[in-house]
């Protein structure tokens, strides 16, 4: 079983020419009344990565360490500058499944080798307050590393790490570091000790590069400067953000669902969009495995929305209203709705079609299949993509507009909000090319979409409301609530049809694109 820990430190080393990094003395900072003497303990750490070294690319360290307090296999995610999560496992052998899983979007099918052996001296004090209370832990490192593959060298360093108290106030950490700054010491100029180790054992590096030797810009370095480049770079940026939420989505951290599900929708809304510069004979099977992607991550996410648009409803009625175990109903309908659709979303991540499309994602942005307008000058060939995007939804506004209210009505709404969506990611990507017109369009359409939004969130309540009336009705219990939150529901989609055309309008006579 795996357990979660929020790391936050700053490690520090000695000036250029100052030789080994010293501890002050610390009793001085403010907050702090006493220096506890913890002893030393060492620590026998081996670090492990692909081949090619993928969880380091990412930031992302994983090892199997003994000795100190904490033995075991830790993996250690970036959250924030200074600031990681570190997820711990008991000690094995072999990497444990609940540690592999999420790393495997990354590591994929590679296997995950040892790369280095870090042997450490940890010098340990504790910093406490007035109370005994612990503010912060701070150790004085002596270091070896050792390489195990990819190279055969060896390092040897010393630096200083402090470590915030679990819920400390991270403000203490600035007071540490000016009693540090003042006794020489700067912060490391590695971000961890597997990227000092990496570094510092890699006998193939040289150690000096000439214009000659440098190595040219990858083209994602470079400033978009064709259209095909810049709808490139939006691509690549919903890539990373599918690939770097996966852990978040399998640990099932707030919001993370829905943000990885936004990312599959923009890459497919890109490869629409802009089927003049990529070809779609290539993009458009792609895009189909990312609908079925967005499909399963919203399985449980819509029933989550739904659930709590109806128990936020039930808390706004009156209670004269309330008849029947109307709250005991809604709850065992959505517990048996959304039964199983976890255990069912990280079966999805760790099957192969998931895999397949992360690979195929990989390919088309390292090699996209460019078409003519790729070359092209993004103030046109863009503006053509988004304004062709428009052009749809002001067809299907106006469409929407001109039936009554009702099934059809309903479903032309739907079809419009679907459309505004499309349109506001296309004009997202074209943000950087086209500036300030892509921007308010984007905004325009983020409007649009909740508008229509929440009309149809008010559909499907009242579907759900109708199935959970003819529940309690079998189960002769009352179904008058249920009538209530229907009528309900009907006035707030009867408002949204009212602000429509006045919103729409607006929308049409304000867009600059």
């Amino acid at each position: 079983m795996a357990d979660t820990k929020r790391e936050i430190e700053r490690k520090y080393e000695g000036s250029p020419t100052g030789g080994d990094p010293a501890l002050p003395d610390l009793t001085r900072v403010p907050g702090v009344s006493g220096v506890i003497d913890k002893g030393v303990a060492d620590l026998d750490a081996t670090y492990y990565d692909t081949a090619d070294q993928r969880l380091a690319a990412a930031s992302l360290t994983l090892r199997r360490r003994t000795g100190g307090d904490d033995a075991g296999w830790h993996l250690k995610l970036p959250v924030s500058e200074g600031v990681r999560d570190e997820i711990r496992a008991p000690l094995s052998d072999t990497v444990p499944a609940s540690l592999s899983a999420l790393v495997r979007s990354r590591v994929r099918e590679a296997e995950l080798v040892p790369v280095v052996r870090l042997l450490s001296a940890r010098d340990v004090r504790h910093l406490v307050d007035a109370s005994g209370a612990l503010l912060a832990e701070v150790s004085v490192d002596r270091v070896r590393a050792e390489r195990l593959s990819g190279g055969t060298g060896a390092a040897e360093w010393t630096e200083i790490e402090v470590e915030l108290a679990d819920d400390g106030d991270p403000a203490f950490l600035d007071k540490v570091e000016k009693k540090l700054r003042k006794a020489g010491l700067a912060r490391s100029s590695s971000k961890s000790k597997l990227a000092r180790a990496l570094s510092d054992t890699d006998t193939t590096r040289t150690t000096k590069t000439t214009k000659a030797t440098k190595k040219p810009d990858k083209p994602a370095d470079r400033a978009p400067r064709t259209a095909g480049d810049h709808v490139l770079a939006y691509l690549r940026t919903q890539l990373d953000a599918i690939i770097e939420l996966d852990p978040a989505v399998r640990r099932d951290l707030h919001d993370s669902v829905h943000s990885m599900r936004v990312a599959t929708r923009r890459m497919r809304s890109a490869f629409r969009s802009y089927g003049k510069i990529f070809d779609r004979v290539v993009t458009d099977p792609i895009g189909e495995e990312l609908k079925w992607l967005a499909g399963e991550l919203g399985v449980g996410r819509d029933q989550e929305v739904l659930t709590e648009r109806l128990t936020t409803a039930l808390d706004e009625l009156p209670g004269a209203l309330l008849s029947g175990p109307v709250r005991d109903r809604v709850r065992t309908w959505s517990q048996a709705r959304g039964d199983g659709s976890r255990r069912h979303l990280i079966a999805v991540l760790d099957g192969g079609r998931y895999l397949d499309l992360l690979a195929a994602l990989d390919g088309v942005v390292t090699d996209p299949p460019r078409l003519k307008a790729a070359a092209g000058d993004p103030s046109k060939v863009i503006t053509k993509a988004v304004r062709k995007d428009f052009a749809k939804v002001s067809a299907l506004a106006d469409q929407a507009l001109d039936l009554a209210p009702g099934a059809d009505r309903d479903l032309a709404m739907h079809e419009a909000r679907k459309k505004a969506k499309r349109t506001r990611y296309a004009a997202e990507a074209a943000v950087p090319a086209l500036g300030g017109p892509a921007a308010g369009l984007v905004k325009s359409m983020k409007s649009l979409q909740s508008l229509l939004g929440d009309h149809q969130d008010s559909v499907m309540a009242r579907e759900a409301l109708r199935d959970l009336a003819a529940q309690a009705h079998a189960a002769g219990e009352s179904a008058f609530t249920y009538g209530v939150l229907y009528g309900r529901e009907e006035r707030r989609a009867a408002a949204v049809e009212a602000a429509f055309p006045g919103e729409w309008e607006a929308i049409r006579g304000g867009s600059g694109i």
